[in-house]
């Protein structure tokens, strides 16, 4: 008895300290962006304002609307293609067995592993050539490509925990395969795409590098290269700006 209450009192100790070293940062940008002096943790000077969070959506010169606008669009569109196309993929792989099954799924695994500096330099000049730089598919696309695997294996294990007994049940009633993805499978496995969908666009929402280097100015730049752009009136770090945005 006595070592249960020992363990649980580690185990809730460690959960606290846990939950204590992640959350600081995230409280030190809270208070950040409500003070008036973005240093004052450590002069001990400033006092409590909204002029941060006024400023980022009234400043035109900012443009934080504009980026927060282009990242919505661009998150929400890349990531419900590849959630779309992964679900696509991930029904075939989960319900076909045809030789190389497994080398394409870990083929597909690995192209996520190739680090996006290897690759910027040639997107690049591939949207140059289109004329895409600083539009709105310069991202869509590689940020598309770039979720597909994450979606094809996220949707490939949701489809494999369905019975294939459901899919051959249909089959007989005179259903075609795409019926019965639209109208049994995807509603089944509804909990997976959402999650899906989630990830994907949260990734597209936070990508730094393609949309450093794809967009030039506020009608396509989105929010973290915008918010790491901002620039003060002498050229200082707006800290105060960038914790509120």
């Amino acid at each position: 008895m006595r070592e249960e209450a020992i363990k649980r009192f580690l185990l809730v100790t460690g959960v606290i300290w846990l939950l204590i070293f992640s959350l600081i940062p995230f409280l030190w940008m809270v208070i950040i962006s409500f003070s008036s002096s973005p240093d004052f943790l450590v002069r001990g000077e400033g006092s409590f304002t909204l002029k941060n969070y006024i400023d980022i959506i009234t400043i035109k010169t900012l443009h934080f609307p504009d980026y927060l606008k282009n990242s919505g669009i661009i998150a929400g569109l890349s990531a419900l293609f590849a959630t779309i196309i992964g679900a696509f993929a991930g029904y075939a792989v989960s319900r076909f067995r045809f030789r190389g099954r497994l080398p394409l799924i870990m083929c597909v695994l690995g192209l996520s592993m190739f680090p996006q500096i290897s690759m910027v330099g040639y997107l690049y000049r591939m949207m140059s050539m289109l004329g895409w730089i600083n539009t709105y598919p310069a991202l869509i696309l590689p940020y598309t490509a770039w979720g597909l695997p994450l979606a094809l294996w996220m949707l490939l294990s949701y489809f494999s925990q369905i019975p294939q007994e459901i899919d051959r049940a249909a089959l007989v009633d005179g259903a075609s395969r795409l019926q019965i993805l639209r109208k049994i499978i995807l509603p089944l496995a509804l909990p997976g795409l959402v999650s899906t969908y989630l990830l994907l666009f949260i990734f597209s929402f936070n990508e730094f590098l393609f949309a450093l280097m794809l967009t030039t100015d506020h009608h396509a730049r989105t929010v973290p290269v915008g918010i790491a752009l901002f620039q003060g009136l002498h050229g200082e770090l707006p800290w105060g700006y960038i914790m509120a945005a």
